[in-house]
Formats: structure tokens, C-alpha cells, sequence
């Protein structure tokens, strides 16, 4: 899993965007000016999430809960897919270039919870800091811990995210999974070819 330290952190986020764009860009054949510093840690195995917003409107969503792949890979083929083959959206288009923002998120090792019911489970989250993954035989979803400035309460967080995968908000069961994570993340502040401001 790849790891930042606190000296790399606002560099590998300008870094990560940049990448991320670049594909996105590459997909229409055009040029971007890709930040070239090259990170270690883009070499490592990583798992990321490439977010697209437009008028602080989620645009698309899609990323990897695992590191399974270098992190330079993980964030092209994300941002790619996020652009393009997020099942909620249309496909962006080339004039959607100029309004859509990027933020990264860079995922740290899931984590099992253990714990004896719902109510126990609810009262071990921390909202805003824990990404949390939903697991039930074939069902599964996740939010990343930003989806917790939409969804505050622990028990609607919890009752939208079974929604996700597809059961009932009221569903549990004891057979029921929870992993959780944490994510250090970027966000582009300011939309221009040459300039990459992070927030």
C-alpha cells in the first residue's frame, strides 16, 4: 500500500490531479501538461477513488478498495472509468472539460470491524474519518468518509449505504460485514490548463 509522508502530501496530491486530468484529456486526444514529478510511491501498489463534480454536483465516482496495481495505474484507469463508465452518468463529454472538478482520494488498508449488532456497529463509526465497506453474501457498497458531510447521522449513513448495495435501509443480518478506512485526499480548487490549485 502506498504511503505519504507529511512532505510529499500537497506535492502528491497536485501530482495525482494532474495525472488523473491527463487521462481524462488523453481520452479525447487532447494534450495536457501532466505534472511530471515522479513519486515513489506512484510505483507502489495503491488503491484510489477518482470523485468528477460539477457545481459541487457529484459528475462520477469510481475507484479501487483494494491495492492490487501500481497507484500510477489505479488512478489513470479510475479516472478514466469515472469519466466514462460510471453506470449513473452519461459519459462526460469534451465540453464538460471545463467545468468538472477532480478530487483523489487514496485509500489506507481496510480494517474488519468487530462488533455484536447494528447499534454496536453505528456507535464504532466516526463520522467523517471512517471510509466504510458494506458487505452481505453478494451485496456489497462503500462510502468514502466525505459522504459523511451529505449524511452526518450514523444510522442514515448506514441506512443509504445498504441502499447502495442494494438490500433494504432496514436490512441486517448477523452475517453481515463492515470494514472501514481512511483516505487522505485532494481536491482542485481552481479549473485552468496550466494551473493546478489543491484545497
Amino acid at each position: 500500500m502506498a504511503q505519504l509522508s507529511e512532505s510529499t502530501t500537497d506535492s502528491a496530491g497536485e501530482v495525482l490531479i494532474s495525472i488523473a486530468r491527463a487521462a481524462i484529456f488523453d481520452a479525447f486526444g487532447k494534450p495536457y501538461d501532466e505534472t511530471t514529478k515522479d513519486f515513489p510511491l506512484l510505483h507502489e501498489k495503491g488503491a484510489s477513488f477518482v470523485t468528477l463534480t460539477q457545481n459541487q454536483q457529484l459528475r462520477g465516482c469510481i475507484g479501487t478498495l483494494e491495492a492490487h496495481r501500481p497507484l500510477l495505474i489505479d488512478v489513470k484507469a479510475n479516472a478514466e472509468a469515472a469519466a466514462f463508465r460510471d453506470p449513473r452518468f452519461s459519459p462526460l463529454t469534451e465540453a464538460e472539460l471545463t467545468h468538472t472538478k477532480i478530487e483523489i482520494s487514496l485509500l489506507s488498508a481496510m480494517q474488519a470491524m468487530a462488533f455484536y449488532d447494528e447499534h454496536d456497529a453505528l456507535a464504532q463509526l466516526q463520522p467523517g474519518i471512517d471510509g466504510v465497506v458494506f458487505e452481505f453474501g453478494r451485496y456489497r457498497s462503500t462510502f468514502l468518509p466525505q459522504v459523511w458531510e451529505q449524511l452526518p447521522d450514523a444510522d442514515v449513513f448506514m441506512a443509504h449505504l445498504k441502499h447502495k448495495a442494494g438490500l433494504q435501509p432496514g436490512f441486517w443480518d448477523d452475517e453481515v460485514k463492515l470494514y472501514r478506512y481512511t483516505v487522505s485526499k485532494w481536491k482542485e480548487k481552481d479549473i485552468t490548463k496550466d494551473v493546478k490549485v489543491l484545497k
